[in-house]
């Protein structure tokens, strides 16, 4: 890709003073507003990424920047050494939106999935009566679920894990969209099995969409054999498979759900992980915590964010405009595309590499014509735009995908 002396010079900053930690398109950003980006150049891109499914609420959505505005000039952190007027109102908020007893706020993703496996272990202990430090999470194969030891611990990719050993102990791994695997794995560890954590799409992973019945299927082998069912929610949650929930698809109600991204609407790192008394409550004051958790303007934004979310319909909006991505893309015929996958507005296509060129090359012609997305796993792309896109600015950026693939024929 081309780029200009001014976004070339903030590359270079991000290299010479950064962590080499991401390997970012050559796309410098500087404004956002509904599902568009531009750059330091003044350039308008579709953002079809959104945050990696934070930005469901549109960038710099006005109903959520102003909450956090408006709390800004009042109360911004007091800690939980203190009670405080936004904590308890959000924390009632969430039990009426989702009707779970309790929520755990917590900021990042990472975060709220090691509180569920601090949760699911610790009711394990008290409630199912494992034995001290017997207990067993199981999780599955191509899971991303963070970046912690713990979390990564359970990866099973080597990009995730690799030299990063010792690692978490407790940790079993199965095949994903596997029920005979559960299945098995439950007869035999069954006793000292705490919980299964899954992702209802893996969004990492490429946009793997588990087969019809899947989750119920999960669902029903760990009510027969007393084990906690964990959803990471975090990028599939709030509106962005067509359902509030994933989950809701297949009309299962986790014990404990993790969320975070677009509980903010991209604007805070804020997270929550939900449960009933019988969970939440095997914790105790000074157990566990976090200096910004649930912090006020957390609860102001966050609150905002999720009543966008209701008030704008966007559970429809990604349910209908995701039906309309997958047909079209589908009559769409090239050498590149071997398969297209997804649910709502959380799609994916399967790139087959033509002539040399690879998904990361079909990412910087979309680039350069108007439009970001980014591969996964090399050969996958990940279409995520944010909710609030309209269908005449889809179809736009449906042409635009379109003909940056077929001019790389």
């Amino acid at each position: 890709m081309k780029i200009s002396q001014q976004a070339s010079n903030f590359i270079e900053q991000e290299k010479k003073y950064g962590a080499h930690n991401y390997h970012p398109l050559d796309v410098v950003l500087s404004k956002g507003k509904g599902a568009f980006v531009w750059d330091v150049e003044g350039k308008r891109y579709f953002d079809f990424l959104s945050a990696y499914s934070a930005v469901n609420q549109g960038h710099c959505h006005p109903k959520i920047v102003k909450a956090l505005k408006d709390q800004a000039d009042t109360l911004c952190l007091t800690s939980r050494a203190f009670y405080n007027d936004c904590l308890g109102p959000y924390e009632e908020y969430i039990h009426n939106y989702f009707g779970y007893d309790k929520v755990l706020p917590m900021n990042s993703g990472a975060e709220a999935v090691e509180t569920a496996l601090k949760l699911a272990r610790r009711w394990g202990y008290i409630n199912k009566g494992i034995a001290e430090n017997k207990a067993l999470i199981v999780g599955c194969e191509g899971n991303f679920h963070g970046r912690t030891i713990s979390i990564v611990s359970l990866s099973t990719d080597p990009d995730s894990y690799s030299q990063y050993g010792p690692f978490t102990p407790g940790l079993l791994k199965i095949p994903y969209n596997n029920v005979q695997e559960l299945e098995k794995v439950l007869l035999t560890h069954g006793e000292n099995i705490a919980a299964f954590l899954v992702e209802p799409i893996q969004g990492e992973a490429g946009v793997f969409v588990p087969d019809d019945g899947y989750l119920k299927a999960c669902y029903d082998l760990c009510k027969k054999h007393n084990v906690l069912f964990v959803a990471d929610e975090v990028q599939t949650g709030i509106a962005r498979t067509g359902k509030m929930l994933c989950c809701d698809h297949e009309g299962v109600r986790p014990d404990m759900v993790i969320l975070g991204k677009a509980i903010s609407g991209g604007v805070l790192p804020v997270s929550a992980v939900l449960a009933d008394d019988e969970v939440m409550l095997t914790i105790k004051p000074g157990e566990h915590g976090s200096t910004f958790g649930g912090f006020p303007l957390a609860c102001k934004v966050a609150m905002a964010a999720l009543s966008v979310v209701k008030e704008e319909n966007l559970v429809e909006k990604a349910e209908y405009l995701g039906k309309i991505f997958r047909e079209e893309m589908s009559k769409v015929k090239s050498p590149f595309i071997k398969q297209i996958r997804g649910k709502g507005l959380l799609n994916a296509i399967v790139v087959e590499p033509h002539q040399g060129k690879e998904a990361w090359d079909v990412c910087e012609k979309m680039a350069e014509n108007g439009l970001l997305a980014k591969p996964t796993h090399k050969h996958i792309i990940r279409f995520a735009p944010p909710l609030v896109i309209t269908e005449a600015e889809l179809r736009e950026a449906m042409d635009i995908i379109v003909k940056s693939i077929n001019s790389l024929e």
